[in-house]
């Protein structure tokens, strides 16, 4: 069976290409039967008025196969062809199919046998020596014929090659496009995610440590009992206003106004420890930056600080945290945020695990390097060393 055979025809199509055999094939049957002596038209009579259709309309049957079977059906019907003129249709538009699959021996073979066959034709049908010619225009004319219909089927097929050359190339174009969709959105999922770990992470953990504190401190002063209710009902009105923000950010367009929300920075570092500091950890502070560094430079800065805080709240309340930034143009930014064992109970928090696996992609990006772990003292640290290159001269 051909595994290169074109798609299947429809009915219509099929009909008018078995019309247009049968339409070339009438000519030349009929021109036989001029062309023949009337001694020999009377002997040939039954044959070429009963088996000479018969045959041609075997061969029409045939052709509904071509497309299976282009070789055999070719090469049937161009045989055929030598007892039955009408067949001759036929025979030139089983060349033509054969022919679209542009195989230079097989259509040679087909060619040969197709010019043989019209000689035996003549010697079945034979007609007067003044209207045959001489042997090389009886060699030529079916060369010919053959040579039109393999022209007309190769250029079928090359356009057939090409429609499928285009198609494939569309699906790949389409499978491509949908894997790098595919990619944007797992891209655009994570960048929701880590945004929504850094705005929401630190006020929770914050709250809970401090509904931690009154659900174990039973000694507390009123005015303290106050101070740790309003930094719930602070932090949860602050959570919810950020949380509306980063969601208004996410579903701005990119020409949108609030696609352009502030974003944080070095210079938030302050209040973010002070407001540390209101939720109940004992936070130090030491900064010694000299010159201010990049947006995303400083922007880095500020969730790795965001993050350590977070942690220090969530896993060792009650600790001392330790936060330090140094660093200078042209050299580097380092953060450390350090924090000695707590000295109260871990609140139940729920946990993502992905914080500091965004933070380290965060940093990465950044162009830095980060890293966490335990100290000796069952404290533990968290450091982030930033790239700071000198700022372009500007004319």
């Amino acid at each position: 069976m051909n595994t290169d055979a074109a798609p299947p025809l429809t009915w219509w199509e099929q009909a008018w290409r078995l019309a247009a055999a049968v339409a070339v094939g009438v000519p030349v049957w009929l021109s036989m039967g001029v062309l023949m002596p009337p001694g020999k038209v009377a002997g040939a009579g039954p044959w070429f008025s009963v088996g000479d259709p018969l045959v041609a309309l075997g061969c029409l049957v045939l052709l509904v196969w071509r497309r299976r079977f282009p070789r055999t059906v070719a090469l049937t019907v161009v045989a055929a062809s030598t007892v039955s003129g009408l067949a001759t249709g036929a025979a030139l538009l089983a060349l033509a199919s054969l022919a679209t699959r542009r195989r230079r021996v097989e259509i040679g073979a087909a060619i040969v046998l197709y010019v043989a066959a019209s000689q035996l034709a003549a010697r079945f049908y034979p007609v007067d020596d003044a209207a045959s010619g001489p042997v090389w225009v009886q060699l030529l004319l079916p060369a010919l014929t053959a040579g039109i219909a393999v022209a007309v089927g190769t250029a079928v097929g090359a356009r057939r090659a090409e429609v499928r050359s285009l198609r494939e190339r569309a699906a790949g174009l389409e499978r491509e496009q949908s894997a790098r969709v595919a990619q944007v959105r797992a891209q655009e999922r994570n960048r929701i995610a880590r945004e929504m770990h850094d705005v929401l992470a630190h006020r929770i953990s914050l709250v809970a440590m401090q509904a931690g504190v009154l659900d174990h401190r039973s000694d507390l002063e009123p005015e303290e009992h106050r101070m740790l209710v309003r930094g719930i009902a602070d932090g949860s009105h602050h959570a919810l206003e950020e949380l509306r923000d980063v969601l208004g950010v996410l579903r701005a367009g990119p020409d949108s106004p609030e696609a352009e929300a502030p974003q944080p920075s070095l210079d938030g570092v302050p209040a973010l420890v002070d407001d540390a500091r209101t939720s109940g950890l004992d936070v130090t502070l030491t900064t010694t930056v000299t010159g201010t560094p990049s947006d995303t430079v400083g922007r880095t800065c500020y969730r790795v600080v965001q993050e350590g805080l977070t942690n220090a709240a969530k896993h060792a309340p009650g600790a001392d945290v330790h936060v330090t930034i140094e660093g200078t143009e042209g050299g580097e930014l380092q953060v450390d945020v350090r924090n000695s064992p707590g000295s109260a109970r871990p609140a139940r928090t729920p946990s993502s695990g992905f914080g500091l696996l965004g933070l380290g992609e965060r940093v990465a990006l950044a162009g830095g390097r980060l890293d966490h772990r335990p100290t000796p003292d069952d404290g533990y640290v968290l450091t982030a060393q930033l790239p700071w290159p000198y700022a372009p001269y500007e004319k």
